[in-house]
């Protein structure tokens, strides 16, 4: 939920010179996004809703003329808001944010109102009327309601830190993209005899397309067509592994007997939906092979996290979600070399969160070397 709105303008009386709440700390840039971060996490968690309310003052070819407007503005924050409410810099010297923290959200429009009625009238009383004309205010609500039709379903207000982690990555981004590129054109040119072969495979043993396509779901919401060989019937119902999926994903999901793990697996290993040549492929990774193409389009990368269908995605806990923005999905991962369907959905997420935060071309490079061994073992592979 994103309410913009202009405070538009009105006369005000005489400005009281001191004001002792002028003395609120207002915090600096970079400690204010740190606090957001925080308690985004921390509401992804609790389920306890927040509201971020910016006040752009917007550009002004006086600097005096804007600390004036500032300081003022700075008192009026002071006499709207509560001592656990936190006020800080969103840009420097521009825009200033207030986080209200604990606030019932039963009927969002209502509470965001009542702010904002107690904000303009507070600003109008402490601006002068070209001071009160400059000013525009946003509010911002966390949790946002997910679209997933919606290309990017979330607000960049309360992600700052992965915003500076991006332009960080920036350079090391652009050449994990150089070695996608690199590294499927070559899969592919060498796995050519192999597609041939699987496609005879399939089409002598079951009818349908070779090609398996699939609306998944990549980074930031971005939806994408997803490829691999067919591995299952044509016609079947996605209702076994939809329920399942959902059930592994609140953690309710018993673990399936397999062969290669002696305590089960969190994956199907008993699908009357795939084929035999398909449960081969499936074993031996081969079925993924088509994704080379995806990485060369840019939908993936070599290495990430796994990408989820929709239904998934609806199913996802609030804390689930970090795992679409902060990585590109890949054809291997962490998840897929350390604990292949060996472990709950939940600690899947944390694998894929902690390759995503501490990730580095080198630790990109140490997963393509261990992937080979993973796939041979065939842990977790059905």
């Amino acid at each position: 939920m994103n309410v913009g709105r202009s405070l538009g303008s009105r006369s005000v009386g005489p400005f009281p010179g001191n004001d002792p709440t002028y003395d609120r700390e207002i915090l600096n840039q970079d400690a204010f996004e740190r606090v957001i971060a925080l308690e985004r996490r921390r509401t992804e968690r609790s389920r306890k809703p927040f509201v971020l309310m910016l006040l752009d003052m917007g550009d002004h070819p006086s600097s005096q003329a804007t600390g004036k407007s500032l300081s003022r503005l700075v008192g009026a924050i002071s006499l709207c808001t509560r001592a656990t409410d936190v006020a800080g810099w969103y840009k420097a010297d521009r825009v200033i944010g207030v986080m209200f923290t604990e606030i019932a959200m039963e009927d969002r429009t209502t509470t965001v109102s009542a702010i904002i009625s107690r904000v303009s009238d507070l600003l109008r009383d402490r601006l002068s009327s070209e001071q009160f004309n400059r000013v525009s205010v946003s509010f911002h609500v966390f949790p946002e309601d997910w679209e997933l039709e919606s290309p990017k379903p979330s607000d960049p207000v309360f992600y700052p830190d992965l915003s500076r982690q991006s332009e960080r990555k920036r350079v090391p981004g652009a050449l994990k993209r150089g070695i996608d590129i690199v590294g499927s054109v070559v899969a592919l040119i060498c796995a050519f005899p192999l597609f041939v072969m699987i496609a005879i495979a399939i089409k002598a043993t079951s009818k349908g397309p070779v090609f398996f396509r699939q609306h998944r779901v990549g980074q930031h919401g971005h939806p994408f067509v997803f490829l691999k060989f067919r591995s299952m019937y044509v016609g079947n119902n996605p209702g076994i592994h939809k329920t399942y999926v959902q059930q592994m994903i609140a953690g309710k999901a018993a673990r399936q007997p397999s062969d290669a793990s002696r305590q089960g697996v969190f994956k199907l290993t008993q699908d009357p939906r795939i084929t035999k040549v398909g449960s081969f492929l499936r074993r031996t990774s081969l079925d993924e092979l088509p994704q080379f193409i995806n990485v060369l389009k840019g939908e993936m990368s070599l290495v990430g996290p796994r990408p989820p269908v929709p239904y998934e995605v609806e199913a996802y806990d609030l804390w689930h979600r970090s795992r679409l923005l902060e990585a590109k999905p890949g054809i291997t991962g962490l998840w897929q070399v350390s604990a292949r369907s060996r472990v709950t959905f939940d600690e899947m997420v944390r694998l894929d969160l902690r390759y995503a935060r501490s990730w580095t071309p080198w630790l990109d490079l140490q997963i393509l070397l261990r992937t080979p061994g993973a796939v041979f073992l065939g842990e977790g592979a059905h």
